[in-house]
């Protein structure tokens, strides 16, 4: 049994921190055991050493007394020497063989044995005093003190110790980030510093009412931007006279009106130490004192000619898009009617067989009718909206055919070169487009000439120049040059829409060059030109390589077939014709009636909806791409698939818009002539039949 007379509850560390003070500030509180078999020893001895600072702990048995040691740290033990079962040598030997109580205090109580051999033997227990009973209360009190405040002192010790400690790690790691910060407050400066380096951008002051403007820079990037050092722009002169002539007279109003303004931003022209001219973003800002007086301007200046191209880019690529959308347009209405005055025509020619002159007529008829369906082709070429017939084109044989023909085509006066490297790559393309675009190159190339010159055609290939490991397209690059009179900046500009020439009228329309432009970008490549007056023009055509294996290789192989020109026959099978024109629509339901086809016709998809599933025996629907309604031909014919998944299904159009993608169907363009469509039908329905 014991007894804990504790006046304060919670420890000292407790008591600190609830009272919100530092540690080193709570007083240490002592414990001290009182070990006795008797209950009136230990209220006495309790009553002579209570203390509001001091915890006593009493146990009345040996057992007890080990227990507390081994759970509590204690100032002092006070142990009766006898007890039974176990004597207070026996416990304090214990006591002491413990490393936790090893060095605790034993002061030994007892009314006997004031020999010297029991003496000796306490002490030799580990007994630091004895206090003999009848106990006198002060000189327990007076021993008991020496060993309290030995106890505190050597906490306080410790304690002062462990916060000194703890201060020092402290202080290491508040060092430690202090100095983290600072490597990344330099390491961000250095970042800073070198994107400041790198971006053009170049800060100055300049005074007010200098005649000639000065620009006093702060930094060194003016000189990696203009080539001319900070010193030179401090001399009179030398920004004005760089300035470009056409923007000096909005430039000086505008700084002139800068103090009423408090600030302007400036885009101008400059032409730095190479000749080059720039676009300078100048933005300027008074800079005032606490009166309120201006004293200097200070400005950032900033080579904003990049962003300038590409605007301009941009511009001149929205103004060939809406362009292209205006002529694609055009060239539908026109392909229609063009397909009405073709096909009939054809059947007409048809019912004519024997009269020579009339077939003559006709077929004169036809050829202008197609001459017109060229000029459409080519609108359509420009606005990307144009079917091509895509085949695999070997260079090493396509070029020799087509260097005599510009041989023919452009006169002795030309001398042509031709440099094709070896074992140059196939590419994917329409090969009448391509001879037609190369061709228009040339005839340009001539008319630059017209005293004569020189037309070099190159060809070579470009490896990806993409990181190893990361796959890139690789590409053949046609170079078309030419030694004449060039083009001007404005010309250059222009050079790529449709309907603008430099030629007299009536020489030319305007659409070779548009063509061209838009030939390529539907290919898959690209083409840019360049041009000086009088020194020439190169026009760089750049073509995807043929890769094994590609979509657009199977698309070449299947561009490649050529079928026999057998009759078609198609009676006993039964056509649907599906058109919102009605004479483009009366025109193709009389070329297959010819054919002996049974032809069922439908002004849009809905209607052609309602007559499939009315109508079991059709093989084939012959349909129209644009359509008034919600559904055009494209979906139309993803409809039928799934639904009558063995039925044909063949497109026309004269103009696909923007998002139309007819690659899953044959397609056939407008205007077509009547062997066109025999020749597809003879592809998705077979030979005639006997």
């Amino acid at each position: 049994m014991s007894r804990r007379l504790d006046p304060h509850p919670a420890g000292p560390d407790d008591t600190a921190g609830q009272l919100g003070l530092p540690t080193e500030l709570a007083p240490v509180r002592a414990k001290i055991l009182i070990v006795d078999d008797d209950q009136r020893n230990l209220l006495a001895a309790s009553e002579i050493l209570a203390d509001p600072e001091t915890d006593l702990i009493l146990a009345n048995s040996p057992e007890e007394a080990l227990r507390r040691a081994l759970r509590e740290d204690f100032a002092l033990i006070l142990l009766d020497v006898q007890m039974p079962r176990m004597d207070g040598y026996e416990v304090a030997a214990l006591i002491r063989s413990r490393s936790r109580t090893s060095r605790v205090p034993i002061l030994f109580l007892t009314a006997h044995n004031k020999d010297d051999i029991h003496i000796f033997r306490g002490y030799s227990a580990g007994a630091v005093d004895y206090v003999f009973k009848p106990i006198q209360p002060l000189v327990l009190k007076s021993k008991v003190d020496v060993f309290v405040d030995l106890y505190r002192k050597t906490e306080e010790i410790k304690r002062n110790a462990t916060a000194e400690k703890r201060l020092l790690l402290e202080n290491l790691r508040v060092r430690g980030e202090k100095l983290e910060a600072e490597q990344a407050l330099r390491r961000r400066e250095e970042h800073q510093a070198a994107v400041l380096r790198g971006l053009p951008i170049a800060l100055y002051t300049s005074p007010i009412g200098v005649a000639d403007r000065r620009l006093y820079f702060t930094n060194d990037s003016i000189a990696r931007i203009t080539g001319f050092s900070r010193e030179a722009f401090a001399t009179s002169g030398l920004w004005s006279s760089r300035l470009e002539a056409d923007d000096r007279e909005r430039v000086s109003a505008a700084l002139c009106a800068v103090l009423e303004t408090g600030e302007v931003a400036l885009e101008y022209r400059w032409r730095n130490a190479d000749g080059l001219e720039r676009h300078i973003l100048d933005q300027i800002a008074v800079n005032r004192d606490e009166s309120g007086t201006a004293v200097e301007l200070f400005g950032m200046w900033f080579d904003v000619t990049e962003r300038k191209e590409l605007e301009l880019n941009l511009q001149h690529a929205s103004k060939l898009e809406a362009m292209g959308r205006l002529t694609g347009g055009i060239a539908h209405d026109f392909n229609n009617m063009l397909s009405i005055v073709i096909g009939n025509l054809d059947l007409v020619k048809g019912a004519l067989l024997g009269n020579e002159k009339a077939h003559r007529r006709i077929e004169s008829a036809i050829e202008g009718a197609h001459r017109c369906a060229e000029l459409t082709s080519r609108l359509l070429a420009f606005s990307r909206r144009s079917p091509l017939q895509p085949k695999a084109l070997n260079f090493a044989n396509f070029i020799p055919g087509l260097i005599k023909l510009l041989e023919r085509t452009l006169g002795e006066r030309i001398t042509i070169s031709a440099d094709l490297e070896a074992g140059l790559p196939e590419v994917c393309v329409d090969h009448a487009q391509f001879e037609a675009a190369l061709i228009n190159l040339a005839v340009n190339a001539r008319d630059a000439m017209p005293g004569g010159g020189t037309l070099d055609i190159r060809i070579r290939r470009r490896d990806p120049t993409g990181p190893e490991g990361v796959e890139d397209v690789r590409f053949v690059e046609i170079t078309v040059a030419d030694s004449g009179t060039g083009m001007s900046p404005d010309v250059l500009a222009r050079v790529f829409e449709p309907f603008f020439t430099t030629k007299e009228a009536g020489k030319g329309t305007g659409l070779g060059l548009s063509m061209v432009y838009g030939f390529v970008q539907q290919s898959g490549g690209t083409i840019v030109v360049d041009s000086t007056p009088h020194q020439g023009t190169r026009f760089l055509v750049t073509m995807p390589v043929l890769a094994e294996g590609s979509p657009r290789s199977e698309e070449c192989a299947a561009g490649a077939t050529n079928e026999p020109p057998n009759p078609m026959n198609g009676a006993g099978r039964a056509v649907l014709v599906v058109e919102d024109d009605a004479d483009v629509r009366s025109t193709v339901v009389s070329t297959l009636e010819a054919l002996a086809f049974e032809v069922l016709s439908a002004h849009d998809a809905s209607e052609a909806l309602r007559v499939l599933r009315r109508e079991a025996n059709i093989c084939l629907v012959f349909s129209d791409v644009n359509m008034p309604g919600t559904m055009n031909g494209i979906e139309l014919g993803h409809i039928i698939r799934q639904q009558w998944p063995h039925m044909q299904i063949l497109l026309a159009s004269g103009y696909l818009r923007e998002g139309q993608d007819a690659n899953d169907f044959p397609l056939l363009q407008k205007p077509f002539r009547a062997d066109d469509l025999i020749d597809n039908l003879r592809e998705l329905l077979g030979n005639a039949r006997g």
